[in-house]
């Protein structure tokens, strides 16, 4: 009989150092997010690039939703030299750093006005690197120590993404305020030092899952075990209903991706300054964003998870008229707390809800693979249309596109309404 460890023990897991590390290589892994992505759209429209422009650069933080096609290369492919040295996870970890710190120095030396193309081909190669650096941190982590020990690795990762999303949106907007953009991504392309020299100094997984040659039918085997397998596991268990959850997962998050390109130069254009958005969006809001991730939580034990899925929808949507309102109105600051409270809370609440939906669609042997699928379905759809957001409020304005994004949840709304009632009747007769 397996000893039961007692309080003092099972807290004793987080001074592991493997544990630890994984705040660090969290910290890599959230750091390049924002910067492509929200910091970039406040960056560009501050030195006053036009909207439409910004918004098709949202297009960039795409790269993380199609990670999975190229996973089978970062999981198979040795690395000259690199590989001998640090082994495979560690090798691809490393390369992957150093190319995100090459892109973040390329955006940070060049003018935004003249070499727009160039900022472009750097955030392009930021969001690469990044995606490949999460699928190998996620083998590492997978390979590197006992089942007993993962939700700690996976607790200490999720700390440090965290704390990097407030370094790369508050941080970043501190930096900017001070001095200047360029040198806040100076600065974010140092922090990813701390990414490099927890890689170089970790020690390699005793066993790690590679296999260095491959026959042609085992490797078309393992293509139809990785990727064909999943597909059609999901549709056997599923039927003709799968397509429908596919179509759910694709539209549930369109309404806050949408928004949430345009929201940072929504707060330049509406007259807040890079202080104020850096404390209440990014540091508050990021709280609240806690928040609603621990009451999405609390409602799926306590209800189930399609009621708070519905919940999180219409929560969703409805927050955006709220901005709508907000764009009508002169710049207030209690009114811009009260607003981003409200988004952020909504927001955690509906991701929190929507992730344990996923995880319940995924079939044991499949699990990463299959959550891997749905959570690029999740994110692709909706950051495609975001790419127009710019467009919408050049021609329309905000108090309109805000209105849009809000009507763009009712098909998320209503199918859950619909999946909602089929499961009563199910479970009724």
């Amino acid at each position: 009989m397996t000893e039961k460890k007692t309080w003092r023990g099972s807290f004793a897991v987080y001074t592991q150092p493997r544990v630890l590390s994984m705040i660090a290589l969290g910290f890599s892994a959230g750091l390049p997010y924002l910067l492509i992505f929200s910091t970039l759209s406040a960056w560009l429209r501050d030195e006053g690039i036009e909207r439409s422009v910004i918004g098709f650069f949202s297009w960039v933080s795409a790269t993380y939703s199609i990670k999975i096609l190229w996973s089978p290369i970062v999981d198979k492919v040795r690395l000259p030299v690199l590989t001998r040295f640090l082994g495979q996870r560690r090798s691809w970890m490393l390369l992957a750093q150093l190319g995100i710190i090459s892109g973040l120095c390329g955006m940070a030396s060049v003018d935004t006005h003249t070499q727009l193309a160039t900022i472009a081909a750097c955030a392009i190669l930021v969001a690469f690197c990044s995606a490949t650096q999460d699928v190998s941190i996620d083998a590492f982590r997978i390979e590197s120590t006992v089942v007993e020990y993962q939700g700690a690795m996976a607790a200490m990762y999720v700390l440090g993404y965290r704390l990097a999303l407030l370094v790369a949106g508050a941080g970043s907007f501190y930096i900017a305020e001070f001095f200047n953009w360029h040198t806040a991504y100076f600065v974010m392309a140092a922090a990813m030092s701390f990414g490099v020299i927890t890689t170089l100094c970790l020690k390699s997984p005793a066993v790690e899952n590679v296999t260095t040659s491959l026959s042609k039918a085992s490797f078309l085997n393992q293509v139809r075990d990785a990727i064909i397998h999943p597909f059609t596991d999901f549709f056997v268990r599923q039927g003709r209903l799968g397509w429908l959850i596919l179509l759910l997962i694709a539209i549930y998050k369109m309404s806050d991706v949408t928004m949430g390109v345009m929201a940072n130069p929504f707060y330049l254009d509406l007259g807040f300054n890079k202080k104020d958005i850096a404390e209440i969006s990014k540091i508050f809001g990021f709280f609240m964003t806690i928040a609603g991730a621990a009451l999405g939580g609390v409602f799926v034990v306590r209800y189930g998870v399609m009621r708070p899925l519905l919940v999180g929808a219409i929560a969703t949507a409805s927050t955006n008229l709220l901005f709508a309102a907000l764009a009508n109105t002169k710049p207030d600051l209690v009114l811009l707390a009260g607003v981003i409270s409200a988004d952020n809370l909504s927001g955690g609440f509906a991701t929190a809800v929507f992730i344990a939906y996923l995880s319940g669609l995924a079939r044991s042997g499949y699990t990463a693979t299959q959550y891997a699928l749905f959570s690029s379905l999740m994110t692709f759809p909706a950051q495609l249309l975001g790419g127009f957001s710019g467009i919408i409020v050049d021609r329309f304005g905000y108090i309109n596109f805000f209105i849009y994004a809000s009507l763009i949840g009712l098909p998320a709304i209503f199918l859950v309404i619909w999946f909602w009632r089929r499961e009563h009747r199910l479970s009724t007769t």
